[in-house]
Formats: C-alpha cells, structure tokens, sequence
C-alpha cells in the first residue's frame, strides 16, 4: 500500500505527459489490476480544460485613442511649461474659473460646532478641492463679498454651513511663449525646437498607450465571445484561491494580516472573495478564449520553442534547464508549459489581425502605432511568461501534496 501511494502520483503524471492532457482538477484514480501483487494498471478520471466556442473571432474591431499629436496637445504642453511659471496678478473684477482667490473660510455643523477654519486660505477657482459649492459661489465674487451657504462636506456625511470672505482676486500672468522663455524654460534654443520635441514626446506617450489599450482590449473583446456557462467552476474556483493566496502573501510582505486589510477597506471576507471571484471568471475567459483561438488557427509550439522556453525559466529561476525540465515533467506540467506558449501565440495573432480604430472610427494604421527601440513596446505583451515560471513552482508543490 505504501508502495503504491508513492508511485502512482508519478504514473499519473507520466501518463499526463504522454497524453498532453491539461488536467484542471485532481483525478479520481481507480486501481483496476496490481494492488496486492503484479503489474500495477489503474484508470485515472480527470476534469480537462475545455474548448469555447469564440464565434466571430476574426472580425474583431478594437477601437484605440489617435496616435496622432495635433497642434492643440503640443499647445496644452508648453502652456502646462509657462503654468509653472505663472505670476499671480491682482485684478479688480469677478472671480473666474483659473483664479486664485484669498479666503476667510469657517464652516459649522448643525450642533453649532465649527469644523471648517482656515484663514488667508489661498483657493484656486474651479478646483473643487473643497466642496463644488464653494466654487459656483466664488465664480463672480468680488473682493469684499461675504458668501453664505450650505453644502456636505465629503466623508462627514453632515451638512456644513459656510462663512467665506473673499479677500483678494488674482489670475495668473503666463510668460509669453517665445524663443527667449524656451532658452530659459527648457534645453532647446528656439520655441520651434521645444515644440518639435514635445510634439515626439506625446507621439511616443500616445502610442504606447495605445499599444496598451489595443492588447487590452483585443482580449477583452474575445472574452465576450466565451458564454458564461462555458466556464468550468473548478477553474473559476482555483483562479479565486490562488488570488486570494496571493494577496495574503504580498500582505505578509507588507505585515499586515488579510483582517488588517479587511479593516481597512471596509468590507468582510465574503464581499471580498466575491469581488475576486467576479476578476477571477473573467481571467478564466481570457484564458479559455486564447485557448480556443489557438485551436482554431492551429497555432502550434514546436520543440525547439518549448526548449528555449524551459531555458528561459532556468535563467529567470537560476536553475539548470535541465532540473527545470525534470521537475516539470515528473509533475506532468510539460503539457501546461506549452499551452501557455500556445496562448502567448494567441495573442499576438489576435492584436495583429483585430480592425484597428480611432474615436472617429477612422482606421488606424500598426506603422503609425509603432515604436522606437528607446521606448519599443510589444504588443503581444508577456501573457503565459509568469505563468510558465509559475509550473516550476507548482511542480515542486505538487510533488509534495502527492
């Protein structure tokens, strides 16, 4: 019995290699020759990832913000520049959106306590960094003007009757945008070479965001292919507890216990296990839908990729490529490896081939998306990276439960 209890763990695996079967539970295993003298034969009854259906697939369309700069962002740029270097002027008129005003401001609950005092309090019209009412009074006050009112005051949950006295009105004098204030302001000699350079800034900003956004959303967009009932439980269920897993262990690095957290953000265990839960059926649609896409387009990994995947672990886990493979295959993981590379591959099919386009449902073209080596980014991400390394671990776990 002792003998059997320490093998079958490792024919069960051998036997999971062999077969390229992607187990997503544990096997119900039934002895059927061999228990008590003999060759040893058993059957192994396991739940398998499935394959989704993703209909419509290949007509995808993601939409993406233009990765074009227009003058109108080069010209918001240089005018954050001169903000920083703003003068404020006194002016003799109402107040407007953009000024800055100096306030009296006292505030009492209903009890007649005050719990707002702050005099001289200098308050940038518009801002709303108080209550929203304070601003629609201060737009059109004059110097002088005592305001009265009432508003809530966030987080108090009571209302607040405010006293302001609006003692100085003042807006913001910008330096004029010249060659001299970019000889000044920045390293450029000339207002033409300052706009020039932010203008291949914001290009590189827009473009890596909307690199960003496409693999998002192109993944997104093939989760709502998968229908719901088409996620298995199980797989739902182990998303949620190694989620959960994980934030403990990233709490204790912090020392914190998960009730600390609990505490802090107000919700009990059950709220919170929901609220992963609902992350954790999503990711498994992804999951599935790459799978599924994978299948469709025959999207194989070769042995030579797999080989140089192994290493690639054995590097990022300072192991020998070859402990690496040995671990993974006596924990029959072999297979689990290479569905992730398979799902990578996924991917990348998937941003390359989805209708890119604009806000205004303009096409928009992958060259103009493109970015250089000093900000290069590869928009088929590193999905199944972390995962692959993950199996190494998993492996050692495994070995140890069975």
């Amino acid at each position: 019995a002792e003998a059997l209890r320490e093998a079958i763990p490792d024919f069960y695996a051998q036997a999971l290699s062999e077969a390229e079967v992607d187990p997503i539970s544990a096997p119900e295993i039934d002895i059927t020759a061999g228990e008590e003298a003999g060759p040893l034969t058993f059957d192994a009854v396991v739940e398998i990832r499935p394959v989704v259906a993703i209909p419509g697939y290949a007509g995808l369309r993601v939409e993406v913000p233009s990765p074009v700069v227009a003058d109108a962002d080069v010209d918001a740029q240089v005018d954050r520049m001169r903000e920083t270097e703003a003068e404020l002027v006194a002016v003799d008129r109402p107040g407007v959106d953009g000024d800055n005003v100096t306030i009296d401001v006292h505030g009492n609950d209903p009890s007649g306590e005050e719990v707002v005092a702050a005099d001289d309090f200098l308050y940038e019209v518009g801002s709303g960094t108080v209550v929203p009412e304070l601003d629609d009074q201060l737009r059109g006050a004059k110097v002088g003007d005592i305001l009265a009112f009432s508003a809530e005051v966030p987080g108090a949950g009571r209302e607040v009757a405010f006293r302001v006295l609006v003692k100085d009105v003042k807006e913001k004098k910008l330096p004029e945008a010249t060659d001299e204030w970019a000889a000044e302001s920045s390293e450029h000699d000339t207002l033409a070479e300052l706009r020039e350079d932010l203008r291949e800034r914001l290009s590189r900003v827009k473009r890596v965001q909307a690199q960003m956004l496409l693999r998002e959303r192109a993944v997104g967009a093939l989760v709502e292919l998968v229908e719901e009932d088409a996620v298995p439980e199980a797989l739902v269920e182990e998303e949620v507890r190694q989620r959960v897993h994980d934030l403990g262990h990233r709490l204790e690095e912090q020392h914190l216990s998960m009730q600390d957290f609990l505490r802090a953000t107000g919700r009990s265990g059950e709220e919170l296990v929901e609220e992963v839960r609902t992350e954790a059926r999503r990711a498994v649609r992804a999951d599935l839908a790459l799978r599924a896409l994978a299948e469709a387009e025959a999207l194989e990994v070769t042995d030579d990729e797999l080989v140089a995947e192994v290493e690639a672990m054995a590097q990022r886990m300072d192991m020998r490529p070859e402990e690496v493979r040995d671990r993974l295959a006596r924990a029959g993981r072999i297979a689990a490896v290479r569905s992730e590379q398979r799902k990578t591959k996924a991917l990348t099919w998937l941003v390359d081939h989805v209708d890119v386009v604009d806000e205004d449902g303009s096409p928009v073209s992958r060259e103009d998306l493109k970015v250089d080596d000093e900000g290069d980014v590869d928009a088929s991400g590193e999905a199944g990276e972390q995962d692959s390394a993950d199996q190494v671990g998993d492996a050692t776990t495994g070995e140890a439960g069975a």
